[in-house]
Formats: structure tokens, C-alpha cells, sequence
């Protein structure tokens, strides 16, 4: 047994918590869209071919933003071949996955299931083969309310009112060796600019979101940052950062570390973001999109990556994932809401088959992934402002990372309902945890909502389509609140949310 302390304070606030951090991403990319969101042919496919097994998985699992069309696909996408009648679309090759898109599914596709499920959607323009005209172009389709070639077009495809698109990102990954497109950061950095001039001339109330570097580990990482700000700092609202956890050691100890390289990587973005604000004497601050995430290290061979012979909606990096990659999925959560002041928006890559948390077959079933609950838990429990954490915990050293807290938490409060929700990460292996937990004038007539533990004895099980039930989040009978302090039993290598709320505050 080991023992850990957890206190926060109603007045020591690290920020309110952006709902857009519990995002996930739509990519043209193996199944993700077909056979994944868009199968007409499936028994369980609404009038417009939207499989609605999956969109129910989907309103469980609460995307609050979606990115779309990509990622890699981006650089290489006209957006005029997704748009109008079906018929009369362009099959094309798609030179970033090497397959055959038959632009079936496109802008107005995406924009109709965005609207069934309540979800905001976040566009990509393509800075890789085109640029800044046919961004403004693309915007002025989409966002502009009429009178004009392109907004009437809009209209003639049977959306007379705008989309109103509000989160636009410019480009995708391009730094990386393998991008349709790649530039140098001054080149992309120029390139962001003129664009972003353009796209805001068009509608002044769209947010951008510049390219970062496309890994951590990227021998760029850091200077091209500071030098794509450099030129486009005035015009932009966030610089993205993307990362994928592996488990390289083959030791679960060693993946959580994980978490605290991600931790580490925000804080270093922030520091170059504000080190080009004080260059330009700006009190601005360069919001974080960590627009791309999740773990993804065993379909990693070049047969996950590409099928030979150009085929349609090939199957690409289906990840199978299991019990410790949902516990890092976990710590990756709270890592992103204990830096609320700096990290606004998040997508977790993807959201169906490809490294996804739903998964599908063809004309069959869809299941639940083990990274689907600390994801769904914390979009559903993940609301108002998050508190500073003072945490008490023995830690252990690693190669990943020198030093990791056995505990990992972030508290959320949320001041309107009075309810707190503690979400925590026994890191220890073996050792179940006693932790107590101190919420310093948060209420003292408090009630326990809810006590859930996501732990599986196998860090290696995973859910299947013949054994979806596998990994289940359960109820941990382990908590007891005495006023504003409780005490929790914590399962070795488990996730934790810890539900309360006050009566009265005091």
C-alpha cells in the first residue's frame, strides 16, 4: 500500500476549462470516414448513409470538436471535389494514403452529421498543393451568406444558410519529410500569413491555428515554432502541437512517462509562443490547439500504413488497444485540463477505426474501444474551472521521464452545481493507493455523486467485437466523504473519477 495527498482551493484556479480540449478527428483516411461514420449500404445507416450505431457511440463518447478532412489528406485535398451532387464528384488519388477517394462524403456531408450530433466542426485549408486563394475561397463557401459566386453555389446545394465555421487550422504537419508539400518554417510561416489575411478578410470572426512541429521529436521542434510565429503571430489564434504516445520499452512503467513528456512539451510550446510575444512587445498570448493525440505504436508497419493497388477506404493503423493505453489516454487528459490557462482546444486521433476509440465492420457491428471511457468520462464530468493540484506522492525514476508521481489528478470544479469531480491515475503496478483528498472551501455539506474505476489485472486485455465488455469502467466502493475531505482506495495501475457535490459552499 502506498499513501498520497491531494489538496486544492476554491481560490487558487489555474483557469476555466475550454470545452473544445474534449475534440476528436475525422481524417480521409482508411475507415474513418467510410465504413466508419458513412456507410449507405449498412443496416443500421439513417436516409443519408450516416451508420447510426455509431453516431450513438459517438454522443456517448461526447466530442465537443471534430477536425476534418486531415491530417496528411489535407495537403493534397481540393475541397471543391466534396461539395454538390454525388454524381457528378471526382474520384481522385489520394497521394498521402495511397488510396482512391471517391469524394462521396465531403463539406456538407461533414457540416449535417456535425448538426445531428451537436458538435462544432473544425476545417482544414490546404497549404500544401494550394494556398491562400483557394482558402478565401473555401471560406467564403462556407461562412458567407450570399450574393456572391461562391456563397450562391453553397445555396444551390441545398444549404441556403451559412455553416459558420469558426475554427479553421492552416495546413497540417508542415514540417514533416513526409507531407504533400512541405515547407521550411519561413516559407510556411509567409504562406500562413498571406492566408490568414485572406480567410479573415472573408469573415473576420473565424479562429486560425498556425502548424507546429509535427512531432516533439522533430530536430526543428522549438526553432520552428518560434520562427512560423515570427511571421505569423498577429494574424493567428493558436499553434498546434501533435504527439503519439508508444509504449518503446515494452514496460508500462516506462509508457506513463508519457504523460509527463506531454506536460513538459506544453509548457515548452508556451514558452517559445510567449518569447515571440515579447519580441514584439505584444501582450498576447498564442492560444495551444493539441489537435492531434493519442497512442499509436503497434500498427506501425508499413502494411498498416498502405495497402498496395489504390484501393477505397483501405484498412490503415487500426490500433487495438488495451488496459495500460487507456490509463495513458487518461493521464494525457488530465495533463491537457491541468494546463487549461494555455491549452484551449484538443482532438484525439481519430474517432473511428483509424487509432480509434469506436470501432466498426462493415455492414456489422460497432464496439467500444478501452480508451472510449477515460475519454467519455471526462467529457461528461470535465466542466468549469480547473484548480490548482498540490499533490503528495511517492514517484519512481525512469528513461522516459526522471521522476513520476505515482498519482497523477486534475480537480474540476464547477462553481454553478456546486459539483467537483476529481479525476486520478494510480501509477503504481502493484500497490493499491490510499489517497486523501482536501477541497479547501469547496462546501462542507457534500454529497457523493459518483465512484468510478476503470482497472483490469491484464494490462494487455482489450475489447474485441466478440468480447466488447472486456474493460469496463466499474463502480469503486473504496470512497467515503466526511465533509470537504475524502478518502479514496485506488486499484494499482487504475483511472479514477470521483464525483461530489456541495450542498453549500463555505
Amino acid at each position: 500500500m502506498i499513501t498520497s495527498r491531494l489538496v486544492v482551493d476554491r481560490d487558487f484556479v489555474v483557469a476555466d476549462l475550454d470545452r473544445r480540449v474534449f475534440g476528436t478527428f475525422v481524417e480521409h483516411m482508411g475507415r474513418c470516414v467510410y465504413t466508419g461514420i458513412y456507410e449507405p449500404d449498412h443496416p443500421d445507416a439513417d436516409e443519408r448513409g450516416y451508420r447510426k450505431d455509431v453516431m450513438a457511440l459517438t454522443r456517448e463518447l461526447g466530442p465537443t470538436i471534430v477536425r476534418y478532412p486531415g491530417g496528411n489528406f489535407l495537403s493534397g485535398y481540393n475541397w471543391e471535389d466534396g461539395v454538390g451532387p454525388k454524381a457528378q464528384r471526382p474520384k481522385r488519388l489520394d497521394l498521402a494514403w495511397y488510396s482512391v477517394e471517391t469524394n462521396q462524403f465531403g463539406t456538407n456531408e461533414f457540416i449535417d452529421w456535425c448538426r445531428e450530433l451537436d458538435i462544432e466542426p473544425m476545417y482544414g485549408v490546404n497549404l500544401g498543393t494550394r494556398g491562400p486563394d483557394e482558402a478565401r475561397h473555401f471560406v467564403e463557401y462556407c461562412n458567407h451568406p450570399g450574393g456572391t459566386a461562391l456563397s450562391d453555389l453553397r445555396h444551390e446545394h441545398g444549404y441556403a444558410k451559412p455553416h459558420d465555421i469558426k475554427f479553421w487550422c492552416l495546413g497540417n504537419e508542415m514540417d514533416g519529410p513526409w507531407q504533400i508539400g512541405r515547407k521550411t518554417a519561413d516559407e510556411y510561416g509567409r504562406v500562413a500569413l498571406e492566408t490568414a489575411k485572406l480567410m479573415r478578410a472573408v469573415d473576420p470572426t473565424i479562429q486560425l491555428a498556425a502548424c507546429g512541429s509535427s512531432t516533439h521529436d522533430m530536430a526543428t521542434y522549438g526553432a520552428w515554432e518560434d520562427r512560423v510565429l515570427e511571421h505569423c503571430f498577429d494574424q493567428v489564434d493558436f499553434i498546434s502541437l501533435h504527439t503519439y504516445f508508444e509504449n518503446r520499452h515494452d514496460s508500462t512503467a516506462e509508457f506513463f512517462g508519457n504523460i509527463d513528456v506531454m506536460d513538459l512539451f506544453i509548457k515548452e510550446i508556451a514558452a517559445v509562443a510567449d518569447s515571440v510575444a515579447a519580441r514584439k512587445h505584444s501582450s498576447k498570448r498564442i492560444m495551444l490547439s493539441f489537435d492531434e493525440w493519442n497512442v499509436w505504436y503497434k500498427a506501425r508497419t508499413i502494411n498498416d500504413l498502405r495497402k498496395p493497388g489504390w484501393p477505397s477506404a483501405p484498412r490503415l493503423i487500426e490500433e487495438v488497444y488495451n488496459a495500460e493505453d487507456a490509463l495513458v489516454v487518461g493521464g494525457a487528459l488530465i495533463t491537457m485540463m491541468n494546463n487549461a490557462d494555455r491549452v484551449k482546444t484538443a482532438c484525439l486521433a481519430q474517432l473511428v477505426n483509424v487509432i480509434g476509440p469506436i470501432m466498426t465492420e462493415p455492414g456489422g457491428a460497432a464496439w467500444r474501444q478501452t480508451i472510449f471511457y477515460p475519454f467519455s468520462q471526462a467529457s461528461k464530468f470535465g466542466h468549469g474551472r480547473v484548480l490548482k493540484t498540490v499533490i503528495e506522492s511517492p514517484a519512481y525514476e525512469a528513461e522516459t521521464f526522471p521522476e513520476i508521481a505515482y498519482l497523477c489528478a486534475a480537480v474540476v470544479d464547477d462553481r454553478a452545481s456546486g459539483t467537483t469531480t476529481i479525476f486520478a491515475l494510480n501509477r503504481h503496478l502493484t500497490d493499491e493507493m490510499d489517497l486523501s483528498i482536501e477541497l479547501r472551501g469547496l462546501g462542507v455539506e457534500r454529497t457523493l455523486d459518483h465512484a468510478l474505476e476503470l482497472h483490469h489485472p491484464n494490462m494487455k486485455a482489450v475489447n474485441t467485437r466478440e468480447a466488447p465488455l472486456t474493460v469496463v469502467p466499474t463502480t469503486n466502493e473504496n470512497v467515503l466523504v466526511d465533509g470537504e475531505k475524502l478518502t479514496a482506495r485506488l486499484k494499482p495501475g487504475s483511472w479514477n473519477v470521483i464525483v461530489t457535490t456541495a450542498a453549500k459552499r463555505g
